[in-house]
């Protein structure tokens, strides 16, 4: 996957789209990353005994991976993300437009 934990990254389609948030979670397996704020649902727990409440939790859903672009940290722009081979034989992700490299 060429979209990593820590980065910063823009929705490109869906409900929230233009949004921009933080990966917390990247599953590769599924294609899917889980963004900060980003695609927010909600689970309701029934009550576990009685005279006891139920629960709404709130958390963020994952979003497929093809809605997502990266923002370059130096140009601040949404990019695509190619591979640069450093001399020390090291591949580094690039960014396409400024073609800076991205940590």
């Amino acid at each position: 996957m060429k979209i990593k934990v820590n980065d910063h990254v823009i929705i490109r389609s869906g409900k929230d789209k233009n949004k921009k948030g933080k990966v917390m979670q990247a599953l590769p397996v599924y294609n899917k990353v889980v963004v900060e704020g980003i695609n927010k649902m909600y689970k309701h727990l029934r009550s576990q005994k009685r005279g006891e409440q139920g629960q709404k939790i709130e958390f963020f859903a994952p979003i497929h991976i093809s809605n997502v672009a990266l923002l370059c940290p130096k140009c601040n722009k949404k990019t695509r993300i190619g591979y640069k081979t450093l001399e020390s034989k090291e591949k580094k992700r690039v960014c396409v437009k400024c073609k800076e490299i991205i940590d």
